[in-house]
């Protein structure tokens, strides 16, 4: 939870005095970009994908082949999927790179891919292969909320950037219910990056880097680095995260993909009957 001393420009904006020069315009910088998981059918001329590491629930489970919960978010099923993919990488990586660092980013990025793949494979049907980054990528998104609602108090405009990041976030999700698109693994990427969110992306609160410049010199009380609910935050992500990586897993290697998927089956034919009724 160490901040990033090295750019404290951030944080003497936003002491200035001008509101326009302490605001962090977060919605000038949230990209509206999109990116899909797909899923495809070893029997169509994708087993190559199979064979170099696709998430084949079947193999993960009875072939005790867990590193595809890892390699498939490095495999993409054409040129078109891997440039949209990339291009969103490009405008959400970007930003989040440049303000917290490769290490902690490029952490997040590889945990939430997993978590994609986790969610993937206890709803993916025992025929289909899944790869895709964009559990990854949706992970990015989610930890760009979760920065958001943490570092809350060093947003001017919190509701404009919050509505617009749902708003992008909402736009992703709503297309992952196209035929063929991996929606589980967006699903579970989110999840995952909102949680790493709240543990890797934390901000000293307001004035604690331009305190320590003078500290030798002043008599004021000392700032706490963090707030207390960044505190309360941090511990209840970690544990989430830890109860979901830990309960899927064990979900996954118990068999319980087949009777997630039945149940999921009921539920949608019972609501569709009750709609149309």
């Amino acid at each position: 939870m160490d901040a990033d001393e090295e750019k404290p420009i951030l944080y003497e904006r936003a002491e200035a005095i001008s509101a326009k020069e302490d605001s962090i315009e977060m919605g000038k910088e949230t990209p509206l970009a999109t990116t899909i998981e797909v899923k495809v059918h070893p029997t169509r001329g994708n087993d190559k994908l199979e064979k170099m590491g696709a998430l084949d629930v079947t193999e993960v489970v009875h072939g005790h082949q867990g590193w595809r919960l890892i390699t498939c978010n490095w495999l993409h099923a054409g040129l078109i999927h891997i440039l949209a993919n990339m291009l969103s990488l490009l405008f959400i990586g970007i930003r989040l790179e440049q303000e917290f660092g490769f290490a902690k980013i490029g952490l997040l990025y590889a945990i939430s891919g997993f978590g994609g793949s986790l969610m993937s494979a206890l709803f993916l049907k025992p025929n289909d292969i899944s790869v895709g980054a964009s559990g990854a990528l949706f992970g990015l998104l989610g930890s760009m909320l979760s920065e958001l609602l943490t570092n809350w108090s060093i947003y001017v405009y919190k509701f404009a950037a919050l509505f617009i990041l749902i708003f992008i976030i909402v736009i992703n999700l709503a297309l992952g219910l196209f035929p063929q698109v991996d929606n589980f693994a967006h699903i579970g990427g989110f999840i995952s990056g909102f949680l790493l969110g709240f543990i890797f992306l934390v901000r000293p609160q307001f004035g604690w880097i331009k305190q320590q410049k003078i500290l030798r010199y002043s008599t004021t009380p000392i700032k706490q680095k963090h707030t207390v609910y960044q505190h309360i935050y941090w511990i209840l992500a970690s544990a989430l995260l830890i109860a979901w990586f830990t309960g899927g897993l064990v979900l996954l290697y118990h068999g319980a993909n087949s009777d997630i998927r039945n149940l999921l089956i009921w539920d949608i034919k019972f609501f569709s009957y009750r709609f149309s009724g």
